[in-house]
Formats: structure tokens, C-alpha cells, sequence
């Protein structure tokens, strides 16, 4: 993406456009490589995603779109017999071409989790939001590594779980949720009361603690904004409105535009065998706006609060063991009366779900500003 984005920035100077892509040139991103498996059980096994991804492969990798291969020895990390700093490191892997190549972002050569921390530690408490738009494995790892570190955060914002629709990977089960179920829950019992009360089972993370040393986490639990299938499902972009923006411009020249025309082209065909009703009003087949829900709601969250509606401490768990309904995430349906603070535990309830001091304590968003504004700012955002 950054080696496309630095030939659109080449190609809008030599014809005179304005260049764009401001934010990133003011402030590189570090990119960090990270964890290869989940905290608990197997890697993500899907059949229709890995012919999903051969498709992109073939039409997303054409050679005047792909950077040299000497672009993955940025994140190499020094050798343990020398006494290279990361600077010289990059220095001795890098060839002119390469360093060109990364200029629009900082490769690290330490895991994500370390990278997330060190932020974290550098940043004022409270000033930094981390979105999530895929399993929580390296979230979580950064909290079990130093919780205290880790809840400096002002936030997170997660983009999975499906609470009163169907899931897409089973019927219960949403890609990122289902992925790494474990951490999932290791991340949301950090917004409960009572920690302990909603961790996984004793062994469930290979390599981590069962549980957060108490003196670490204080007073202070995570907030957590979740953005479940419910609401992204509701926000898509419509083939026949990104073609009618971006079409143009790729027939100008556009590199950008071209690449994001190869994988949307590719993404509209693929969805169409993979689902039904795909076919909205129009005759236009639509893709979920997943993600760019949850970056929406980090730039306009505060500045449009009235315009965001948010379920405020809902206890919503995730299922780790199930047979089927791993990955699921669980609320309580039931018509029972919740313990008030101060209260006897409620009798009968298994799992003290209706408890005021266990069970997690996570926002989820209901509503937003249009589910039909996000395409359109999105297309205009980065075409013009």
C-alpha cells in the first residue's frame, strides 16, 4: 500500500494535481510485525477466504504495483553477535530503492506488542485510541505483558462479534472474535469490575499469565467501544458508486486508483458468490463498510457525540470453548432484575450475570450519524 501510495503522490505532482495523503506525510506510522498465532487454539482455517485471497493475489500484484522483495528485511532484527542499532540495521539491509520505497513509514524491527507499549508509555495517559480491526492477539499480549502500560489507553475500539445477528464464520461466530476467542476475552474482562470474574479458563493462552497481577491494574478498567456485525453490516459501499468514482481516475493514470479498482472489482465479484442478497436497491452489489466504521467513529466520535448512539456497560462475553459456539459473543437475554450496587448476589445466577460487580463492562454502538454517509466521505476522502 505505501509503495502504491508513494507512485500516486509522483504521479498527482507530475500532473500538477495536489498531492494529498498530508496527515501521513506529517506523521509516519510505525509499522510493526505481528503475533503468527492465536493466544488459544488453532489458526483460522477457512477455505472460501484462502481462494478469496489467491483471487486478490493474481489481480492485486501486477509488476508496475509491487515493491521489491527487500522491502520485508526492514523488520529484521539486528543479530544477536553484533551490536548494530535499529538504524544501522536498516542502513545495511536497505537499498536506495527500498528506503524510497518506506519513506511514508517507520519499519520496527520489535513485535507490535512492544511497539503499542512503548506508545503507550510515551504518550500522556488517556490521549491515545487504539482501533482494532482484526483478532485481538496482540492487544492482548501488550496487556499481559505490562497491564499497567497497556491501560494508559484512552480506548479501544473493536471492530468484531455479532450480538443479535448471525455470525459470518459460523452461525454464531464473527472472523475476528472466532479467530482468537481467547483474546478477545482476556481484553474485555480488563472493562469488569471484578477482572477474574470473566477471564478465560486456567491454560487457555499458551506463554501468558491466567491471570492480571492485581497490584498492575489498580482502580483503573479499559474502555472498550465495540462494533459488532450489527452495526457494520448496516454501512456498505455500492459497486456502481465506487466504479463511478474511481473508474475515471484510474483511466487517467492513477496508480492508487487503479490498485483500489483491481481489489474492489475482485472483492465485488468474490462476494457475489459467497452470499445472498447482496443486491441492493439499484441492482448494485455492496460490501461492508467494516472497518472504516470503527476510524469514522475515532475522528468524530467526540466531535459528533450526539450524532453516535452507544449502549453504555453492557456485559457481553465471549464464549472460549464451545464446540460450536466458540468465538460467540454472549449477553443476557433473560427478563431478570439486576443487582443494584451494594446488593446480595441475585440467587440462581450461574456465572453472576446479574451481578454489579462482575461481568464486563463494554460500550457498543447502535447507532450512528447515516448508515448511507460513510461511503460517500470514505470515496471523497481519498479521491477528491
Amino acid at each position: 500500500m505505501f509503495h502504491v501510495i508513494e507512485k500516486e503522490i509522483r504521479w498527482r505532482k507530475d500532473n500538477g494535481r495536489p498531492e494529498g495523503f498530508d496527515a501521513l506525510k506529517k506523521s509516519k506510522p510505525v509499522v510493526a510485525v505481528g503475533a503468527d498465532e492465536p493466544l488459544g487454539g488453532e489458526r483460522m482455517k477457512a477455505a472460501y477466504y484462502r481462494a478469496y485471497n489467491s483471487l486478490l493475489t493474481t489481480v492485486l500484484h501486477p509488476h508496475h504495483s509491487s515493491p521489491s522483495e527487500a522491502w520485508s528485511h526492514l523488520f529484521d532484527k539486528p543479530s544477536p553477535e553484533t551490536l548494530l542499532s535499529s538504524t544501522a540495521t536498516e542502513s545495511t539491509h536497505s537499498t536506495p530503492s527500498t528506503k524510497e520505497e518506506s519513506h511514508l513509514f517507520t519499519p520496527s524491527s520489535s513485535p507490535s506488542h512492544l511497539e503499542m507499549l512503548e506508545i503507550l508509555s510515551r504518550e500522556p495517559p488517556n490521549t491515545v485510541t487504539i482501533i482494532a480491526i482484526g483478532p485481538l492477539t496482540t492487544i492482548a499480549t501488550a496487556a499481559a505483558h505490562s497491564p499497567a502500560t497497556f491501560l494508559r489507553a484512552k480506548q479501544v475500539l473493536v471492530m468484531g462479534g455479532a450480538i443479535g445477528v448471525p455470525g459470518n464464520m459460523t452461525p454464531v461466530g464473527e472472523f475476528n472474535t472466532i479467530a482468537d476467542p481467547v483474546a478477545a476475552a482476556r481484553v474485555y474482562a480488563l472493562t469488569s469490575p471484578d477482572v477474574a470474574s470473566t477471564m478465560p479458563p486456567p491454560g487457555s493462552a499458551a506463554g501468558l499469565p491466567d491471570e492480571y497481577p492485581s497490584k498492575q491494574l489498580g482502580a483503573e478498567r479499559l474502555k472498550v467501544v465495540k462494533f459488532p456485525l450489527d452495526i457494520t453490516t448496516q454501512h456498505q459501499l455500492r459497486r456502481d458508486e465506487s466504479l463511478a468514482k474511481i473508474t475515471p481516475l484510474a483511466e487517467q493514470g492513477s496508480p492508487f486508483a487503479e490498485w483500489v479498482l483491481a481489489f474492489l472489482t475482485a472483492t465485488f465479484k468474490k462476494v457475489e458468490t459467497l452470499h445472498h442478497g447482496h443486491e441492493v436497491d439499484g441492482g448494485s452489489t455492496h460490501i461492508s463498510l467494516h472497518d472504516p466504521l470503527c476510524v469514522w467513529y475515532a475522528l468524530s466520535g467526540e466531535v459528533q457525540a450526539g450524532q453516535w448512539g452507544l449502549k453504555e456497560g453492557e456485559d457481553i462475553r465471549v464464549e472460549t470453548i464451545g464446540q460450536w459456539t466458540r468465538g460467540m459473543c454472549v449477553v443476557d437475554r433473560r427478563d431478570r432484575k439486576r443487582a443494584k450496587e451494594g446488593e446480595e448476589a441475585v440467587s440462581g445466577d450461574m456465572g453472576d450475570w446479574l451481578s454489579w460487580k462482575k461481568g464486563n463492562r463494554i460500550d457498543r454502538c447502535v447507532s450512528t450519524p447515516g448508515e448511507r454517509i460513510l461511503a460517500g466521505l470514505l470515496l471523497n476522502s481519498i479521491f477528491g
